[in-house]
């Protein structure tokens, strides 16, 4: 997906928010947009939001000297999940369809995302999606594949979901690669991240390499894209991994929470939608709704 205008004053805004939570004052602050204006001024709109993301957060690393700005934000987000699994657990546990109720406990923490600038309630966001209808469903296709593979990649997206992707990687009953961010970008899921959310204990974790917001398959590591392009299936979560492989030719289940105009726009949704979209079936035979629990 290529970058748009919109995306534009959103990457002023995520520098600023970075900023101020890697604690620069006023004056660095401005320091920081001036950099990052200059920056945008250059970047070309063919490009994806995550590859002008790396850049952006780039200058955010080299202005604060912060390596992970966001580190006590995304441990606090993973505690706050983990206190709700054992819940979660119980939820799919009585459920009619326990894949499909997970399927939207992982979709559920997608809201935490703090590359959009907004307020949540994980409480309230598992209600919602539990008894939301996905506004694109392929979930049939999803079950023939799952039950088809004999192993599958999961691409991670922000720190504290990745507790949340851990009640689908149990449901899914198959070996898993858990694909995690090389080096911290906004409060995506790292290595370190995975382990506390326990992913060690369920899957097997593995870097993409690529240090952008989203699997920038031109910056991912030659290891990577080995087990990307044999991966018998390839599930991806979240609005940066959408946008880095909406176009890629491998077959590829986005899940994720809409929370962007653009993105909206380009699914053909609304905000605040959830979509479970295979990368195979076409745009005219989209699934409306989709299977009740």
């Amino acid at each position: 997906m290529k970058t748009y205008l919109e995306c534009i004053p959103c990457m002023m805004s995520q520098a600023l928010r970075a900023g101020r939570e890697a604690g620069l004052a006023d004056e660095g602050l401005k320091t920081l947009l001036d950099e990052v204006g200059m920056l945008i001024r250059d970047i070309p709109m063919g490009s994806t939001p995550p590859e002008s993301g790396k850049l952006v957060y780039e200058k955010v690393r080299g202005i604060t000297g912060k390596k992970d700005p966001y580190s006590r934000m995304k441990a606090a987000h993973i505690r706050e999940a983990i206190t709700l699994y054992p819940e979660m657990k119980k939820i799919v546990g009585k459920a009619g369809d326990p894949l499909l109720t997970s399927i939207r406990l992982a979709i559920a923490g997608n809201v935490i995302d703090l590359g959009v600038n907004r307020q949540f309630d994980l409480i309230e966001e598992i209600q919602q999606s539990l008894g939301q209808e996905l506004a694109i469903s392929h979930y049939d296709s999803f079950v023939r594949y799952l039950e088809e593979s004999t192993s599958i990649l999961y691409l991670g997206d922000n720190a504290g979901e990745s507790v949340f992707d851990r009640i689908l990687i149990e449901a899914l009953g198959k070996p898993v690669q858990f694909v995690v961010r090389d080096i911290p970008v906004i409060n995506d899921v790292t290595r370190e991240d995975a382990m506390m959310s326990g992913l060690g204990e369920v899957a097997e974790i593995v870097s993409s390499g690529t240090p952008a917001p989203g699997t920038v398959l031109s910056l991912c590591t030659e290891e990577f894209l080995e087990i990307f392009n044999h991966a018998d299936m390839i599930i991806s979560k979240g609005q940066g991994n959408y946008e880095a492989l909406s176009e890629t030719d491998r077959p590829v289940f986005f899940l994720l929470k809409v929370k962007c105009p653009v993105i909206a726009r380009n699914l053909g949704v609304e905000e605040n939608d959830i979509v479970l979209k295979f990368s195979n079936v076409d745009s005219t035979a989209q699934i409306q709704g989709g299977p009740a629990l």
